[in-house]
């Protein structure tokens, strides 16, 4: 039997899975979670084969944020991320921070099920219309990778780790036991590297990290 949790934010989602998975002899859906952090308790507290995370969840954590602390616990599942791929760079991230795959939200019954079988194999999954979707990403990111360099070498060392751990979602005090640094002196780091890059929030500047090539020894 494979077990299997997933988290989504929407209820009707949720719902939608759930009748998905209902009919299938093999599929035991073993949790669920409306947000990034409680998919982490569930995952640690229910040991499931196969977790599916929403990319894109509301407060207190979101998917990206989520794969990073469930790919972090020992003996983790295989997780796929489930999207609407409207954040083409996060969907890039969460492949180097080690998903397996993206499923689209409106996906088949017949085509989940496969999926959460393959998984359960340790196997990749990645829906057609995603894999074209990140070609295109790919080509658009090039073109602007050489401006996102050049915003990134006015940076000092330290601000570029910064950045790089931006790009990684991290918050304030994780950056700081990262860098052995005070969450208010990363604060100030922060603050000061929005400023130099122009950017209006940590969003843009994880995009710019990700643009940059910072984040690619993930």
């Amino acid at each position: 039997m494979i077990k299997l949790v997933f988290a989504d934010d929407e209820e009707l989602v949720r719902s939608g899975l759930r009748g998905m998975m209902s009919g299938a002899p093999d599929i035991e859906v073993v949790g669920e979670a409306s947000d990034g952090r409680s998919a982490v308790e569930a995952t640690r507290r229910l040991h499931p084969d196969v977790v599916l995370l929403d990319i894109k969840m509301s407060a207190p954590d979101d998917g990206i944020r989520a794969l990073r602390a469930i790919l972090a616990l020992p003996s983790p599942p295989t997780v796929a991320m489930l999207t609407t791929f409207d954040m083409d760079e996060y969907v890039s991230l969460a492949l180097r921070l080690g998903a397996n795959g993206f499923l689209l939200k409106d996906i088949e019954p017949a085509a989940l099920l496969r999926a959460v079988r393959d998984l359960a194999r340790g196997g990749a999954v990645l829906d057609p219309g995603v894999a074209a979707r990140m070609v295109r990403a790919h080509r658009e990111g090039q073109r602007a990778a050489q401006p996102a360099r050049k915003l990134l070498s006015s940076l000092s060392e330290r601000e570029r780790e910064v950045v790089s751990l931006i790009g990684q979602c991290l918050s304030n005090a994780e950056i700081g036991g990262r860098l052995h640094l005070s969450e208010a002196t990363v604060k100030g780091y922060v603050s000061a590297v929005l400023s130099k890059i122009g950017a209006a929030n940590r969003v843009q500047a994880a995009l710019l990290a990700y643009r940059g090539g910072l984040l690619d020894q993930l």
